[in-house]
């Protein structure tokens, strides 16, 4: 018997709703636990949580999605609102149970369509040199190498793209 999968749904949510502290939990959890080689305990997702929290991602300074199927939220993205009409692209994650099946190129395509509607000419970005899958999926939609524009002591990749 096949499963059947659930329709895709991405919403622009708050960052503060439930969905997208869990989805962020799971965010960091991936990301630090990469970083240090090893699990991470919840204390230390809490400390990263609020060391590195998620309020700018919402009106007036930008925005956060959260992709579900269903009631299971598979993943989110980011989007800082700058000005000059750039955007950085920020948080962009699928859950691993999810990843394979191009709903990191759906969650950066809605993305880039909204930073378009709202009037962006160029989005950037910053990445790490272990999330090697990121950067396929920034370089495959476009997005180069460009100076670096912040002192991020975990960035290594500053990428940016044209819209």
């Amino acid at each position: 018997m096949t499963a059947v999968s659930m329709p895709l749904s991405i919403t622009i949510v708050s960052p503060d709703d439930e969905q997208s502290r869990a989805v962020l939990r799971a965010y960091y959890h991936d990301i630090v636990g990469r970083y240090h080689g090893r699990p991470v305990t919840e204390a230390e997702i809490d400390a990263v949580l609020v060391e590195e929290p998620s309020d700018d991602l919402q009106l007036p300074d930008g925005l956060f999605w959260v992709a579900g199927e269903g009631t299971t939220v598979v993943g989110c993205a980011g989007l800082r609102l700058l000005p000059d009409g750039v955007g950085e692209v920020k948080r962009v994650f699928v859950t691993h149970q999810a990843r394979g099946r191009g709903i990191a190129s759906r969650l950066l395509a809605e993305v880039e369509r909204v930073a378009r509607a709202r009037g962006l000419s160029r989005l950037r970005l910053d990445t790490r040199d272990d999330l090697v899958e990121a950067r396929r999926l920034y370089a495959k939609h476009g997005y180069r190498p460009i100076p670096a524009f912040n002192d991020d002591p975990y960035a290594a990749h500053w990428l940016g793209k044209d819209l």
